[in-house]
C-alpha cells in the first residue's frame, strides 16, 4: 500500500536537500499510530489500525522532520516463492516487498532518498528482486520507479481498487548505469580517485563509514541520502566520461597525519561532466546543481562569476565502503604511488577491484 508522494524538484537549502529530515529505522511500536501523518492511511485501508498494532515489533522506517514531526514512513518486507496476490504471479524468488510507502514532500530529494534505501535494503537481504504496488494517480513516483529499474509487470485488484505491480528484477543487467543501479560495471571501464574535503563529505556522502569498525549500511540514520549527486572542483573533471568509476577520497581532518587520517570512503559511476564552458548561463548552472551539490545557491552563484576553473561531475552514489581505507593502506596495499597527485588520480582496475574488497563493499556489485 502506498500513500501520496509529492516528490517535488526544487528547493533552496545549504545542501540543496532539507538536511533537518532524518530517515530513521525504528519499530512500528515506537510510532503513534495516532499521528495526524496516518490520517489518510486510515481513510483509504479498512482495518489499517489493527494491521499496525499487529507490526509491533517489526522494523520500520520513519523520516523526521527537524521538529520531530512525522512525515514519511517505509515498510519493507521480505517474501519467498511465488507472489500470487498479483497477476501474472511473479516467478518464484526471494522478494523484497515495498509494503507500505507514504512520502510527504517539501521541496526535497526524499522519494530518490527513499528508493535508495530500498535498493541498499534488497542488497543487504540478497534479495533477486523487489516490488511495489501503486496506484497509477501516483505518477511522479511510478516514474521514479521506472528510473531506476523496475518496469510494469502487471496489477493487483484489492477492496480498495486496481494497482499497477512494478517489480525490478536484480538479476537482470540492462547495461545502463541509472537502470542498473546500483550496481556497476567494472570490465572495460576506467577508475580514478577523487579527493573530497572533510567539511563536504559527510554531507554528501552520509552513509560513508568513518570509523574502523564495519557496519551494516541498511541501519544508519542519514539525512541527505540521495542516489544522484554533483561534484563541483577546480580540477579538469572532464577528464572522466559517463561510466567511469570513481573512489571518493577524504582528505585529512588534520586532527592526525593523512597516512591515517585520509581515507577512501564511496564508490560512484559517472553520468556526465562538464565544465563551466558547457553553462550557457548563470540561471544553466544553477539548475543544473542546486538540488544535488554540498553548495548554497549564494555559494554556486560566486563560482560561477568567479571560478575560471569551474568543473562539475554528476554522479551516482552506488555503494558506501562498510570499512574506511586509509591512505596508509592505499598507499602500502593498493600500490597506489604518492604521485601524481590524488585530487583527480587514474587508477588500475585492479587497483580499484582491490580497494573495493579492502573497504569490505558487496561483491554482488560489481558486474562484468
Amino acid at each position: 500500500m502506498l500513500g501520496t508522494s509529492k516528490l517535488q524538484q526544487r528547493g533552496n537549502h545549504r545542501f540543496g536537500f532539507n538536511v533537518t529530515r532524518r530517515l530513521v529505522l525504528t519499530t512500528f511500536g515506537d510510532i503513534d499510530v495516532n499521528d495526524p501523518f496516518f490520517d489518510s492511511l486510515k481513510a483509504g485501508y479498512d482495518g489499517f489500525e489493527d494491521w499496525f498494532a499487529s507490526k509491533s515489533g517489526h522494523e520500520v522506517f520513519a523520516v523526521r522532520d527537524g521538529d520531530e514531526t512525522l512525515s514519511g514512513m517505509l515498510y519493507l518486507k521480505e517474501e519467498s516463492g511465488e507472489i500470487v496476490d498479483v497477476e501474472p504471479p511473479l516467478p518464484a524468488a526471494k522478494w523484497l516487498k515495498v509494503g507500505t510507502m507514504k512520502i510527504v514532500g517539501r521541496g526535497t530529494k526524499l522519494g530518490e532518498r527513499v528508493l535508495k534505501k530500498i535498493l541498499d535494503s534488497a542488497i543487504h537481504l540478497d534479495c533477486d528482486g523487489v516490488y511495489v504496488t501503486v496506484f497509477e494517480v501516483h505518477g511522479s513516483l511510478i516514474d521514479l520507479f521506472k528510473r531506476y529499474g523496475f518496469v510494469e509487470h502487471g496489477r493487483k485488484i484489492t477492496q480498495r481498487g486496481e494497482e499497477l505491480v512494478l517489480k525490478r528484477d536484480l538479476q537482470q543487467i540492462w547495461h545502463n548505469s541509472l537502470l542498473d543501479y546500483p550496481f556497476f560495471k567494472v570490465k572495460g571501464r576506467r577508475a580514478w580517485i577523487l579527493a573530497i574535503y572533510p567539511d563536504y563529505h559527510t554531507a554528501i556522502f552520509p552513509d560513508s563509514i568513518l570509523n574502523n569498525e564495519p557496519e551494516e549500511i541498511v541501519k544508519d540514520v542519514s539525512h541527505t541520502n540521495t542516489i544522484q549527486k554533483v561534484y563541483i572542483g577546480g580540477v579538469s573533471l572532464t577528464r572522466m566520461t559517463e561510466g567511469d568509476l570513481v573512489i571518493f577520497y577524504r582528505t585529512t581532518d588534520k586532527q592526525a597525519p593523512a597516512f591515517y587520517r585520509s581515507v577512501a570512503t564511496s564508490v560512484c559511476v559517472i553520468q556526465e561532466t562538464k565544465s563551466r564552458a558547457d553553462f550557457d548561463s548563470e540561471t544553466e548552472f544553477l539548475e543544473y546543481s542546486l538540488q544535488h551539490s554540498v553548495f548554497s545557491e549564494a555559494e554556486l552563484r560566486a563560482k560561477y562569476r568567479n571560478d575560471n576553473r569551474l568543473y562539475v561531475a554528476k554522479v551516482t552514489y552506488n555503494a558506501a565502503f562498510n570499512r574506511r581505507v586509509t591512505r596508509g593502506r592505499l598507499l602500502e596495499e593498493a600500490l597506489i604511488t604518492e604521485h601524481p597527485r590524488w585530487d583527480l588520480r587514474e587508477i588500475t582496475l585492479r587497483q580499484f577491484r582491490h580497494i573495493l574488497e579492502m573497504g569490505q563493499v558487496n561483491a554482488r556489485l560489481a558486474i562484468d
